[in-house]
């Protein structure tokens, strides 16, 4: 059982670099647990390469087709974005050391995480990779 964020959950979907290497990570995993806010993030990313040019409308639907495909096979688990993680991610800015950057949709991500007692999380988000430590968690990419 694995926890990846949006920035690893998209290569399945947003051909990149590292796509490859991480749809042979996840394909052998028994569970990937992304948080809710994830699925938003996703859809995010869709639009905005349909926005920007780099997908034309059947592109994004193919997109947009595949991942509710993937929901409804159950290859995604989702950890619920609820009061307790809303919570802990905005208490945690009152003890955070003033050098470290965390976007709020980071450290959703990252309380998720722990919450679910995980010690690593999957991502290519630099900024994340570099919050993580903060939190006692490790940060893996795919081989």
């Amino acid at each position: 059982m694995i926890f990846c964020d949006t920035s690893a959950a998209v290569k399945i979907y947003v051909p990149e670099r590292e796509s490859k290497s991480v749809q042979l990570l996840l394909n052998a995993e028994e569970e990937i647990c992304l948080s809710e806010l994830t699925r938003i993030e996703l859809m995010g990313v869709f639009h905005r390469r349909l926005r920007e040019g780099q997908w034309n409308q059947s592109q994004f639907l193919g997109a947009v087709r595949q991942f509710s495909n993937d929901e409804i096979s159950g290859f995604w688990t989702w950890l619920p974005l609820d009061q307790s993680i809303i919570h802990a991610a905005a208490k945690i800015y009152t003890t955070l050391p003033k050098t470290v950057f965390l976007r709020s949709s980071d450290c959703v991500q990252l309380v998720t995480a722990l919450q679910h007692d995980f010690d690593q999380i999957y991502t290519y988000d630099r900024h994340q990779s570099l919050a993580a430590a903060t939190f006692g968690l490790t940060t893996v990419t795919a081989p």
